[in-house]
């Protein structure tokens, strides 16, 4: 077979110039797709568009018999990027609970239409600006800490996402896992969370800090499900054997037949450290994990998000759960036969209340903070006053007087 050497080099120059100019294209619209589009969408396209790329050289180079064959196979290329997108489409319409979706903005002190809790009177404690606490906390609790602050600062702005900020006055909501971590390096005065974990004591050994926790008010840990799940409550050993592995499918505990997804939390977060005591030392099965889109596009692998599948179950605190429980996607379970209320948490009828905390640090030896600091000792006993208690019972928690 004679070949046409000036034709093969005129669709090889040709390919090469078409091929840079869709590769530059290309290049920059994947870096786009990287920081803007969701995973399932990054993936279909880093398929999907370097075939098209490949396509159109391999049209250009190859004979034309060649290229209905090209075509068929870019057809199912697409075809499956396309069903992979749709599946993804699919599985982001399903609810999801994560720790911001209580759109903590909503209780931001002083702003308009706010949603934190004010007093009736005026509060008995005022602070001048320059007496003012750096104050962080969990999420779960910000509404509170929101209400405190509304009641004994002065009026004024205190942005929640501001966790730059470490001068007077700064009301950040970092988490439990960054609050923890700011008040042992002694970035904020005081958080307000939960008991901590094991590991935030170490953290705190190791920094020869001592945390000094103060009780503020009690609150329920809760597992909840999709409110299509007939399955209304749980005994407590059944909830350890959903989350050691022993339990796996709903029809074992009185559902339908359907595998249970047991979600969890990130690592010493407030609710993942209440499910380690609740386990007593019980090995907890491998977290269900997703990836997600990092710094700069990248994919990273995280605990996943509680995802409201039909099949699914999760845990949270009962205010936080309550709020999220509001479009009645997900109910509340009882435990050992009795419902999460504010009755059960006080009479303690219901098995996991507990206390949550305003936490403070100092070092290993040395006085605990409020015995140093009067603006700290003065804001601690209000909280623990009439008034300070009224916000707790006002913002959704159970207070301990």
């Amino acid at each position: 077979m004679k070949v046409n050497w000036k034709e093969l080099i005129c669709r090889v120059f040709a390919a090469i110039f078409i091929g840079l100019f869709l590769g530059f294209l290309l290049a920059i619209l994947l870096i786009y797709i990287s920081l803007m589009a969701p995973t399932y969408v990054q993936r279909a396209s880093w398929v999907l568009l370097p075939s098209l790329l490949a396509g159109a050289v391999l049209a250009i180079l190859f004979p034309r018999r060649w290229r209905k064959g090209v075509a068929l196979c870019l057809a199912a290329v697409t075809i499956g990027c396309g069903a992979y997108c749709a599946f993804g489409l699919w599985r982001s319409s399903v609810p999801t609970v994560d720790d911001r979706d209580l759109l903590l903005w909503q209780y931001e002190p002083f702003s308009e239409g706010t949603k934190a809790v004010s007093l009736e009177e005026q509060s008995t404690l005022r602070f001048h600006r320059e007496d003012l606490l750096r104050l962080d906390g969990a999420t779960a609790l910000y509404p509170v800490y929101a209400g405190f602050v509304q009641a004994v600062y002065p009026q004024g702005e205190y942005p929640l996402y501001d966790n730059t900020s470490e001068g007077y006055g700064s009301i950040t909501c970092s988490g439990t896992v960054n609050a923890y971590e700011r008040l042992i390096t002694g970035r904020t005065d005081l958080i307000f969370a939960a008991a901590p974990s094991q590991e935030q004591l170490e953290m705190a050994r190791r920094a020869a800090k001592e945390l000094h926790l103060t009780p503020i008010g009690r609150e329920a840990f809760v597992f909840f499900v999709n409110s299509r799940n007939p399955v209304e409550g749980l005994t407590v050993e059944q909830i350890q054997g959903i989350y050691t592995g022993q339990i796996t499918n709903w029809n074992q505990v009185g559902g339908k037949n359907q595998p249970i997804r047991p979600f969890q939390r990130l690592e010493n977060s407030g609710s993942q450290s209440a499910l380690l005591r609740l386990m007593d030392g019980l090995p907890l099965i491998e977290p269900e994990k997703e990836d997600r889109v990092g710094g700069m596009g990248g994919i990273i692998q995280q605990v996943a998000s509680y995802r409201n599948y039909k099949n699914s179950i999760g845990f949270s605190f009962r205010f936080y759960a309550s709020e999220m429980a509001a479009n009645d996607q997900i109910r509340l379970l009882a435990l050992d036969g009795v419902s999460p209320t504010k009755e059960s948490i006080r009479d303690g009828s219901y098995p996991i209340a507990d206390s949550f905390f305003a936490i403070t640090a100092a070092p290993i030896g040395a006085p605990d903070p409020r015995e140093s600091n009067p603006n700290l000792n003065a804001f601690l006993d209000w909280i623990l006053s009439e008034q300070g208690q009224q916000i707790v019972e006002d913002s959704g928690y159970v207070s301990i007087r």
